[in-house]
């Protein structure tokens, strides 16, 4: 790619490749990965094919004959295919990283980095992959010729650990204005300019980051059922069937109230307490259900500027909708919620005010079960363990808090439990679905690539806990004793 050249059609392929493996109906069900055609392997460069078949790369039939339909206006997206198939095998690792200093076109560059690096920016769960990606993203952030290639791997950088590459921006960009690439300079400065935007975020004001006391929904000795759902803000027909089989499944079994695990307005969030999106995503959907919902936020619901915070306000419009803060905690029956902000507890940019004010409240907690709920996982076979919620969350639930309910992986889970507490994923609340990445993942018990939603009941002898299909069958259910 020459200096001043726009990355718009790299862009429209990239939307579009995005989209297609994501499309599902609601009647479709995860289809068998068959070996990668003999017609498609001819529309992958030399190079990449030969790697292809070394690996043994598969995809299902349907996505192979999408892609072959689409390479007339989309000539890249057997080679994004064959890239995304590259993510999850570390030999296909090891020859991307290779690629990303041999390949001569930026384009292909940016590609490897799109699909090929970046699923390993969350999906990395030991310390030395995790490691060798940022290497590899440091490198290209700095020394790639291409200003647009040095964006790519500036932004993974900072979904791997945001707050610390702002610092590229500025000396990627004062490189590229030396070299005479203005249009290069302004590109990477105008992402500065919207990180600015989005780190304010981060500092909402004091009070909307200030938990209020310990209240109580519900008295201590009634037993509680609870709706729970993450990851469903889109008015696809799939958010739409579920809420309505949660309507139908509350008639026989009647809900308490509800939680939110985050991803609560896709793609961007909400703008304002009056966007449009909280009546056709929220009230349209879940207000007929006559219940309270304790949310929490996710990673879209960050992503506009002024998102969390018209969250939190929201609070005072709608009898639907609890966010008091970025986090709190209330009682329930025999239960204490904690409801927590993974988005800041993730970021060891950030100061821990979090982690020391959910130390102290579990510390002081007398009830007889304690669920602690936010969105990133801690284990997930999909996207791995997360590092930094291992690091900074995970010592504080140790042999003090029951159940760790979470979304962002779009599916179903139930891992292993360790040191007492049991460990949910419950993502299927709209947005499509995703399929798990490691097959043999060592933390799973259960784990099914569906939509759906969790229904949690507890009394002071157990918690049960439910996942409910599209269709309202019981996919799955689990028993949490003490």
């Amino acid at each position: 790619m020459h200096r001043g050249t726009t990355y718009k059609g790299l862009l429209l392929g990239v939307l579009f490749f995005s989209g297609l493996l994501e499309a599902q109906t609601m009647d479709e069900l995860p289809s068998p990965k068959i070996a990668i055609s003999d017609d498609l392997l001819q529309k992958i460069p030399s190079g990449y094919r030969e790697e292809v078949v070394k690996l043994h790369l598969t995809a299902t039939a349907q996505d192979q004959e999408k892609i072959l339909k689409q390479t007339a206006m989309y000539p890249d997206a057997p080679l994004a295919l064959a890239l995304k198939g590259m993510s999850i095998n570390p030999e296909g690792f090891d020859f991307m990283t290779q690629q990303l200093v041999q390949e001569s076109s930026a384009e292909r560059r940016s590609l490897i980095l799109k699909y090929g690096i970046q699923p390993y920016v969350r999906y990395a769960h030991e310390g030395e992959q995790r490691d060798k990606v940022r290497e590899t993203l440091t490198r290209l952030a700095l020394q790639d010729k291409d200003a647009g290639v040095s964006l790519v791997a500036i932004q993974a950088l900072r979904r791997l650990e945001w707050g610390h590459s702002s610092q590229f921006i500025v000396a990627r960009a004062n490189r590229a204005r030396s070299e005479g690439d203005v249009a290069g300079a302004m590109k990477l400065l105008d992402e500065g300019d919207k990180w600015a935007e989005w780190d304010g975020q981060m500092n909402l004001p004091n009070f909307m980051r200030t938990p209020p006391p310990l209240f109580q929904v519900s008295s201590e000795e009634k037993p509680i059922r609870v709706l729970a759902f993450g990851d469903f803000g889109t008015s696809s027909p799939q958010q739409v069937q579920l809420a309505a089989t949660m309507k139908e499944y509350q008639k026989k079994n009647p809900f308490d109230f509800g939680i939110t695990l985050g991803d609560n307005f896709y793609p961007n969030g909400v703008s304002s307490p009056d966007d449009p999106q909280w009546k056709a995503k929220w009230e349209d959907m879940y207000g007929p259900l006559g219940l309270s919902f304790y949310a929490t936020l996710g990673n879209h619901d960050y992503i506009r500027a002024d998102g969390p915070a018209a969250e939190i306000l929201y609070t005072q419009k709608s009898p639907s909708w609890k966010m008091p803060a970025t986090y709190y905690t209330y009682t329930a029956g025999p239960v204490q919620f904690f409801a927590i902000d993974t988005i800041e507890l993730s970021d060891s940019a950030l100061p821990n005010k979090e982690m020391a004010w959910l130390d102290a409240e579990i510390a002081k907690s007398k009830a007889r079960w304690k669920i602690v709920y936010g969105h990133y996982q801690i284990y997930s076979a999909t996207r791995g363990d997360e590092q930094n919620l291992i690091k900074r969350l995970l010592p504080i639930l140790r042999n003090r808090v029951d159940v760790y309910l979470c979304g962002h992986d779009h599916n179903l889970q139930e891992l292993k439990p360790e040191d007492g507490v049991h460990f949910f994923v419950s993502g299927g609340g709209g947005a499509g679905v995703y399929p798990f990445r490691q097959p043999n993942y060592s933390h799973s018990i259960f784990k099914q690539e569906q939509y759906g939603f969790t229904v949690l009941d507890a009394d002071r002898d157990q918690i049960k806990l439910r996942f409910i299909g599209l269709n309202g069958e019981e996919l799955y259910s689990s028993i949490v004793h003490k």
